[in-house]
């Protein structure tokens, strides 16, 4: 293909040597004229293992080179990939400047160009940045059409620093969010020499999915430091902790508990952390994440309430007691606060659970159970049927199959809330549905 690249930065300059090296003719563009000159010049603009043995090679080869001019360099590709940079304003939000600049540049050339192009960004940008900026820039300046004169897709990079060449040829996966089939198959196409899967979304999705990337790493980078410390209080080897910690890869390095929905609950999780942040707190030793770990999940209770409220119905039936499916532990199960909640504020509220039968219930789940709920035995039914019969909503909070024959016993009036996803794929139903996190 014939690719131009926008902004001769980081990201820019090592994906301008790879897609070089794998065949493609590469033109990248910057403002910045020495960035220009060392390019021409075979020589990378940023330091990176390997970079300046691709960069000379795909120079000498003809298949790189760099201009200032976005004009012709628009006219002479096929495909303009976005790799400027969107750096931090003084409030936290983005600075998108750069890449309205090069946006309004390329739907300028596009105005006078005939033939189909195709548009990738490359940048980090945030969720609806592609669809609600950069397409209605380029369509104003090109006047023309996404999807039938020039077509538009979202390429996140994961490209780290000191690795950078290794990750572009061994990802995890491509991502590529594309406004149409057309502008993805091209952009698929263009990766053609990278041994990975390919993922195709929505723009959105991929805007988002870098983000939530990054976000991870922070989170764990935080997290280790946080259990180092603590560790170290107690005379233990944060490191040596956190290496056994890492070999778990079922639960803990996993998709394990990686699932957006209801807040977590259990005999175990709610006091593990407890302790933690107790102990901490007799070391003083400040340790903001994990303290932040409850009051987070709180919320999370709080907004399955708002949704529930929001509906302005009064009879709310709720599957599911224990905290989480194939069990009857309710021991700080999160549907308890939900239930009480509910009821202390005037709902009629009907309870199924085919795992929780109250008379077999003994020790401290009977003892918890009866101390936040004492009437629960008023609100249990025995049958999913008895609870949608009088039920305006259906609130399901945990993954009990028994739980899937819902959506065939609910009518057009009702309102489904799921929280945990397991009824999103509704076939055929035709009430109203809504998800916690979807």
């Amino acid at each position: 293909m014939r690719i131009s690249i926008f902004g001769l930065g980081y990201v820019g300059c090592v994906t301008s040597a790879c897609l070089a090296r794998d065949g493609h003719e590469v033109i990248g563009i910057d403002v910045n004229p020495q960035k220009v000159a060392q390019i021409n010049s075979g020589r990378p603009t940023v330091i990176e293992p390997n970079l300046d043995e691709f960069v000379a090679e795909a120079v000498e080869a003809g298949k790189l080179r760099a201009t200032g001019d976005s004009f012709a360099a628009v006219q002479d590709t096929d495909l303009s990939l976005i790799c400027v940079g969107t750096p931090s304003n003084g409030n936290g939000s983005l600075d998108r400047k750069y890449l309205k600049h090069v946006c309004a540049e390329i739907g300028a050339a596009l105005a006078v160009k005939d033939a189909y192009h195709l548009v990738v960004v490359r940048s980090t940008v945030l969720p609806n940045t592609v669809r609600s900026e950069v397409i209605p820039l380029i369509e104003e300046q090109a006047g023309k059409q996404v999807g039938r004169d020039f077509g538009v897709c979202m390429n996140p990079e994961f490209l780290r620093e000191g690795s950078a060449i290794k990750d572009y040829y061994r990802p995890s996966y491509i991502l590529i969010g594309e406004c149409d089939k057309r502008s993805g198959d091209l952009v698929e196409a263009m990766y053609a020499a990278v041994d990975a899967p390919s993922i195709r979304t929505s723009l959105e999705t991929a805007e988002m999915s870098k983000y939530v990337c990054n976000a991870f790493h922070a989170l764990k980078v935080a997290f280790a430091n946080e259990i180092g410390n603590l560790c170290k209080t107690h005379g233990v080897d944060g490191q040596e902790v956190m290496a056994i910690f890492a070999q778990d890869d079922y639960l803990n390095i996993s998709p394990a508990y990686l699932k957006p929905g209801f807040a977590f609950g259990g005999s175990c999780l709610p006091k593990d952390v407890r302790a933690l942040v107790y102990t901490a707190k007799q070391q003083d030793l400040e340790i903001p994440l994990l303290n932040a770990i409850l009051p987070s999940n709180q919320r999370q209770i709080e907004r399955a309430i708002t949704m529930v409220e929001q509906t302005g119905c009064k009879k709310i039936g709720i599957l599911g007691l224990s905290f989480k499916a194939a069990t009857d532990d309710v021991r700080e199960s999160p549907t308890i606060p939900l239930v009480e909640t509910l009821v202390g504020r005037g709902y009629q509220v009907s309870v199924f659970d085919d795992q929780v039968k109250l008379a077999q219930l003994v020790g401290t789940n009977k003892s918890f159970l009866e101390k936040e709920i004492p009437h629960i035995a008023s609100l249990m039914y025995s049958s999913i049927e008895a609870v949608v019969e009088r039920s305006e909503v259906i609130v399901i909070t945990n993954n009990n199959n028994a739980f899937s024959s819902v959506l065939e016993l609910m009518n057009k009036d009702q309102i489904l809330i799921d929280l945990v996803g397991s009824a999103k794929h509704r076939n055929g139903f035709g009430g109203h549905y809504d998800g916690i996190c979807w």
